[in-house]
């Protein structure tokens, strides 16, 4: 029997996740605000990819977004994140639901369309597969805004890219677009929009055909070979983006970017 119920909508908000033929699909679904995360969110995901982990129905899962784009990261108010504990909260459950994702046995497919920022670039590189749309583009957008990157972003793009770019990524916050993206081995394909959503269900198929013991230990053995980082990454980031969240350039990063204006940052 499974967790979810085939075809079947579970009620979490801002996701719709539903299990078909095998398919378990888990979409970010706020598109008003391109799929910015907000902590029931990632507590969704991570419960939702911790469930399936035990599920006998579920053989892959795709993770994709509603709407114009993949996610535009983190959705925290300035209030929040001014609030106690709140800031670390979304922090840690960003972290759960990365690790959730990596440690699945089954494959993990992101769907990646439009904007993919911050802590959603972090979701998506979790991910075993990243198919991406010539519409994608890819940004760690943290020092924007006097912040650093978290959701284990720094292991997971440092494993995709390599350090030289990873740092070009998140000290310039640069926009990557899908066939740069590509190029560098930050996603595994890259489709024409029209024919995305076909593409990602050929994709899709062929690992509903795949051997599942054989896929789940490939996986195992190429995270623990390649995101040996990963861990320790997330209590660096913590600690990093706990100090960062209190600090004075986080709060003139924060309130430049709501204003539209380029910040003055004082190193404080």
């Amino acid at each position: 029997m499974s967790n979810f119920g085939s075809g079947t909508q579970t009620p979490i908000a801002g996701l719709a996740v539903t299990l078909a033929n095998g398919v378990l699909s888990v979409t970010l679904d706020r598109p008003e605000s391109l799929n910015s995360l907000t902590l029931p969110m990632l507590a969704g995901i991570a419960d939702t990819m911790e469930s399936a982990s035990t599920d006998p129905q579920v053989k892959v899962v795709r993770l994709g977004g509603a709407g114009r784009g993949f996610s535009s990261g983190g959705a925290i108010s300035m209030e929040a994140l001014w609030g106690t504990g709140t800031a670390d909260n979304y922090v840690a459950e960003c972290n759960r639901a990365v690790r959730a994702i990596t440690t699945l046995p089954h494959p993990v497919v992101a769907a990646v369309h439009g904007p993919t920022a911050g802590c959603g670039l972090s979701l998506a590189l979790a991910c075993d597969l990243v198919l991406a749309s010539d519409t994608a583009f890819f940004t760690l957008a943290f020092t924007k805004i006097g912040l650093m990157p978290d959701g284990g972003g720094s292991a997971l793009v440092s494993a995709a890219v390599g350090r030289i770019r990873a740092m070009r990524m998140a000290l310039l916050h640069e926009r990557l677009p899908a066939a740069e993206a590509l190029a560098c081995g930050l996603v595994s394909a890259v489709y024409p929009v029209e024919e995305f959503e076909a593409e990602v269900g050929k994709v899709i198929a062929r690992l509903l055909a795949g051997p599942p013991m054989a896929f789940a230990k490939t996986k195992d053995a190429i995270n623990s070979a390649t995101l040996t980082e990963l861990e320790p990454a997330f209590a660096r980031e913590s600690e990093g983006q706990a100090a960062l969240l209190r600090s004075n350039d986080f709060i003139e990063g924060a309130t430049a970017f709501l204003q539209r204006r380029s910040p003055s940052f004082s190193g404080s």
